[in-house]
């Protein structure tokens, strides 16, 4: 089983990535946790649901992951939730990372906001380039630092596609 991540700031294509990989190559996604906790919750989310979204998010991927599928595609990952975390309550529960770095992750893709169109959805808050841009480097500091393979992915929306396509090809050629 190969596991690809697509991870980044807010309205970078992750989703629509994610569902175009599997289109193509088969295999499961796993989807963001916290938006089906916002959506069930009908609310705002605060620092006490972080424990609760992060379980559910891990609950999703090891579900997926006890069905071995040749390719998983997680549409996120512990590191948006602990990022997210900082960045709205200035704090995050330190498992997390624990957590986050106790899984394999065969390759990340990280997909940069520039060139990306902010667009509402009710549920994002980082409409300016820049806000999204410190996301990323987040992002990116936190790959490096913890030495996850990664590849950054820009461009308009068919490069984007054309580039993860391309990764999850040698991906899953290995």
């Amino acid at each position: 089983m190969k596991v690809l991540v697509l991870t980044g700031a807010e309205s970078t294509g992750k989703s629509w990535l994610a569902a175009r990989l599997q289109q193509r190559f088969g295999g499961l996604v796993v989807g963001e946790y916290v938006r089906h906790f916002i959506d069930r919750e009908q609310r705002d989310t605060c620092l006490t649901d972080i424990p609760a979204i992060a379980r559910g998010q891990l609950a999703w991927e090891d579900a997926a992951r006890g069905q071995r599928p040749e390719l998983l595609i997680l549409d996120t990952h512990l590191l948006s939730n602990m990022l997210w975390s900082r960045t709205l309550f200035d704090d995050c529960p330190a498992w997390l990372e624990d957590e986050l770095l106790a899984r394999r992750y065969d390759q990340h893709l990280l997909l940069s906001p520039e060139g990306a169109v902010w667009h509402a959805d009710g549920q994002r808050c980082q409409p300016e380039t820049v806000e999204r841009l410190r996301f990323h480097d987040a992002c990116r500091q936190w790959l490096q630092r913890n030495e996850q393979p990664y590849v950054e992915i820009g461009g308009d929306w068919a490069s984007r596609e054309q580039q993860v396509i391309a990764q999850a090809q040698a991906l899953l050629a290995q």
